[in-house]
């Protein structure tokens, strides 16, 4: 069985942190079973809150880039697309396989749109009054029932 010290407590915050790992994972990489992990998260305050804390810190960060992603989907981006061809040399390496030479290598800029729908997204969202996806009907009148309804309507 594992003890617990600092070192485990940081390792398991930092793979919290770094990706969405499930506990299982988590446990193989800090080399702890699963059962001691959830003995120490109900007896360990300490080791709770890091927990709680680490999985706050990977929330904010991934409010943060999706925050970026969203800023280059509402105003376009380029990005370059290499791409290379090559050739046999006729040369050799140490293992026998042939080292290939670059005949041609071409680099496009590639530029991508504003997204509409990541647009209204961000209107919708950041300016409800001027802009909402609901529309607001109000019905006013008298209400008809039964045969005056359907005389009315068959006139």
């Amino acid at each position: 069985m594992a003890k617990f010290n600092n070192e485990i407590v940081e390792r398991i915050t930092d793979l919290i942190k770094s990706d969405t790992y499930t506990i299982a994972e988590i446990c193989k990489m800090a080399n702890i079973d699963e059962a001691t992990y959830y003995r120490w998260k109900s007896e360990k305050k300490e080791f709770c809150e890091s927990i709680k804390k680490a999985e706050e810190d990977r929330r904010q960060f991934f409010v943060i880039e999706a925050k970026k992603s969203l800023i280059k989907k509402i105003q376009g981006y380029t990005v370059q697309e290499k791409k290379t061809v090559t050739v046999e040399s006729g040369k050799k390496d140490e293992a026998g396989k042939p080292i290939p030479k670059i005949k041609e290598q071409t680099i496009i800029d590639k530029y991508f749109q504003p997204d509409t729908a990541a647009i209204i997204f961000t209107l919708c969202n950041t300016d409800p009054e001027n802009w909402r996806n609901r529309q607001f009907n109000e019905v006013t009148g008298k209400i008809k029932v039964g045969k005056e309804l359907a005389d009315e309507i068959y006139e």
